[in-house]
């Protein structure tokens, strides 16, 4: 399955450097940035963003697994193969199990899944609630997520689900099949 458009014939080299180093941090040709390369003033947007979000150092920001499983739940929300491919990819190296997977896609009641701490089910609701549309995010809950989080946490928790939204409403716009990084199929 192909996108709705092709890439350009003719992609300058500013757009060039940045799918070298892509490519070189994902080990594949993405075609994402390519069909940006349409709009270079987009892609160029659209390659800073991704460069400067977190990843994961609890020093700096919050830590990994909490990070993907925002990325992995905003990708499900939004049904992106694309997004799930890519932020569900090696997500054990993160610590996140088969069954939080399932908690993620709605398999799994988040309550009844012992792995996940109280701060990651939080983390995880909190991005439900900004990735629905109206996003409707009450004092309350947010009362829950000031008495969990530092302020840093909170802006890094919505613009990493912000980040993934804008990523999977994009690619799914474009028609942008799945990545094709998993090497099995997640049952979720």
């Amino acid at each position: 399955m192909n996108a709705y458009i092709d890439p350009p014939k003719k992609i300058p080299f500013y757009i060039k450097l940045g799918l070298f180093f892509a490519k070189r941090a994902t080990g594949k040709d993405l075609l994402p940035p390519r069909l940006l390369a349409w709009y270079p003033k987009a892609a160029i947007s659209s390659g800073v963003m991704e460069a400067l979000v977190a990843h994961g150092n609890p020093q700096k920001d919050l830590d990994a697994k909490i990070l993907q499983l925002i990325r992995v739940q905003v990708s499900i929300l939004t049904s992106c193969p694309f997004c799930i491919d890519m932020n569900a990819n090696e997500f054990e190296k993160n610590g996140i199990t088969e069954e939080e997977l399932q908690g993620l896609s709605g398999v799994l009641d988040l309550d009844m899944i012992p792995s996940l701490s109280e701060r990651e089910k939080l983390a995880i609701q909190y991005t439900r609630l900004m990735t629905q549309t109206p996003v409707e995010i009450s004092e309350g809950f947010m009362k829950s997520i000031k008495a969990t989080f530092t302020e840093k946490e909170i802006v890094v928790i919505v613009t990493t689900a912000a980040q993934v939204n804008y990523w999977a409403r994009l690619i799914r716009a474009l028609g942008i099949p799945s990545a094709g990084f998993m090497d099995r199929e997640l049952d979720i």
